[in-house]
């Protein structure tokens, strides 16, 4: 599977410490269009975090599958033309914690009512749509005042960073190599 971005401490000019039987998590996430070509983006305004639809696969979950469910929970749509397009993986050695996501692109059939989880609920969740090239400067964009959630503990603003890095390069990707 072709990996579009390994994004590690470097990226954030953070020197790393070594990883030591580490976690680690899968997910699938990516973009979502409507009829109107605009992508979902899920805005956490209370820490002020642009991001993606997407999570972590539950046990015994296939990644199509996931991302068919983070869809319908963080967006309410129902998806079709699901297409994989790579994997990000992000390797966050101050938590010793690395996640490989599965990258999906996908057309929207039918839009419905989001189902916040409590944790997006506190993080003042909503969902937006937006032109990609929209999306991507809202995603990048919120890097410069992003705020801890009460949701993360301690290292919430290091996550928060590896969360907009992530979902920039998706968007950077989709835009660059998939839409033309």
């Amino acid at each position: 599977m072709k990996v579009i971005k390994r994004i590690t401490d470097y990226d954030f000019n953070i020197e790393p410490v070594p990883f030591n039987n580490p976690r680690i998590r899968y997910g699938s996430r990516g973009i979502i269009i409507n009829k109107e070509g605009k992508v979902a983006i899920l805005y956490k305004s209370k820490i002020n975090v642009y991001k993606l639809i997407g999570g972590g696969l539950n046990k015994d979950e296939a990644p199509k599958d996931a991302f068919v469910r983070e869809a319908r929970e963080e967006s309410g749509a129902t998806i079709s033309n699901i297409k994989c397009i790579g994997q990000i993986i992000e390797e966050k050695s101050l938590d010793n914690f690395i996640q490989y996501s599965y990258i999906y692109i996908a057309n929207v059939v039918n839009e419905g009512i989001p189902i916040f989880t409590k944790e997006e609920i506190t993080d003042g969740a909503k969902l937006i749509w937006a032109l990609p090239n929209d999306a991507y400067q809202l995603i990048l964009n919120s890097n410069e005042q992003l705020k801890a959630s009460e949701n993360d503990g301690p290292l919430s603003l290091y996550h928060s960073r590896f969360i907009v890095k992530r979902d920039a390069e998706i968007l950077n990707y989709y835009i660059n190599k998939i839409q033309k």
